[in-house]
């Protein structure tokens, strides 16, 4: 009885299909810059994805994208060996920066470390629309979360931006952000010189 039973355990394991219970692979990759070394090629190697002919396609796909675009991608291995790949917009906090024309949100809380109009808040919601994980929302939600987002990187939402006055309050974030830069740089120093007496 037990043999028969075992029999049929093997037969059921070569019939059925393996179930791929492994969840797909988010990461953030800079458009054309895709490369084999770590941390993404030993990702990809752990799920027998071809790296080589990965990096190659995903440079091919986003040539047209700014080179060095951080890009959030959805990768789902095949147990042939081949690869599902889904390519989002950048991340909204990407956009806000940019919008705002600034490399860094907030340093200390409460700082305001760039302005953006409603104008571009809504262009980048409508750019933001498409993506998939965004499809069950309207473009009013998707600006609500906007508004959230820009909040915590210390982007300021105006109605209009005067020009000469958005021009000194970005002088002025230039020289707050060197205080800041020179004040870590001389606390390191201290720090170092204290380890080492």
């Amino acid at each position: 009885m037990s043999k028969s039973l075992k029999q049929g355990r093997r037969m059921a394991k070569k019939i059925l299909p393996k179930v791929d219970h492994s969840s797909p692979l988010q990461v953030y990759i800079p458009a054309g810059m895709a490369s084999a070394k770590p941390p993404l090629g030993s990702q990809l190697g752990q799920r027998n994805i071809n790296i080589a002919n990965f990096c190659k396609e995903f440079n091919n796909k986003t040539a047209h994208i700014k080179e060095g675009v951080p890009l959030p991608c959805r990768i789902k291995a095949r147990a042939d060996g081949g690869y599902d790949l889904v390519i989002h917009h950048p991340p909204t906090s990407y956009f806000l920066k940019q919008a705002a024309g600034i490399e860094r949100g907030k340093i200390m809380k409460g700082e305001i470390a760039g302005k953006i109009t409603l104008k571009h808040l809504y262009e980048i919601a409508c750019v933001k629309a498409q993506d998939p994980p965004m499809a069950l929302l309207n473009v009013q939600q998707i600006c609500q979360m906007l508004v959230g987002i820009a909040r915590t990187c210390g982007i300021e939402i105006v109605r209009t931006l005067d020009p000469k006055e958005h021009e000194e309050f970005m002088k002025q974030r230039e020289a707050n952000v060197e205080q800041r830069r020179e004040d870590l740089r001389l606390a390191k120093e201290a720090k170092l010189l204290r380890g080492s007496a």
